[in-house]
C-alpha cells in the first residue's frame, strides 16, 4: 500500500509505501526541504515534525537530536519512520 506524504513547507507531495522509510521515499521523489546524512537515526539532519497522520518508528532515534518530549510532540527523524497512512510533515521550528 502507498500513502500520500505532504511537505507543508514546500507544498510538495510524494508517495511512500508502508514498508519504506519516509526519508528514502522523499529522496527518491527528489523533494523536501531537508538534508540527509546517515539514514540511520544518528546525525539528526532529517528532523521534522509530523503535523498529522500515523507512523511507526522502526529505528532508534538519537536522543542527542530528538528528546523524549519532542518525540511526544511529533518531532521525529524521518529516516527512522514508516507511514501507517497519509502524513503531513513540517520543518521543525516553522509554523503552518
Amino acid at each position: 500500500m502507498r500513502y500520500g506524504i505532504e511537505v507543508m513547507d514546500t507544498g510538495e507531495h510524494f508517495t511512500c509505501s508502508g514498508s519504506q522509510f519516509v526519508l528514502e521515499a522523499m529522496t527518491c521523489a527528489r523533494c523536501g526541504p531537508v538534508h540527509y546524512g546517515c539514514f540511520g537515526g544518528g546525525c539528526g539532519a532529517c528532523k521534522m515534525k509530523i503535523v498529522s497522520g500515523s507512523y511507526s518508528t522502526e529505528k532508534r532515534m538519537s536522543r542527542a537530536h530528538v528528546s523524549e518530549q519532542e518525540e511526544s510532540e511529533g518531532v521525529v527523524l524521518i529516516c527512522c519512520i514508516k507511514p501507517l497512512g497519509d502524513l503531513q510533515l513540517a520543518c521543525v521550528g516553522k509554523k503552518n
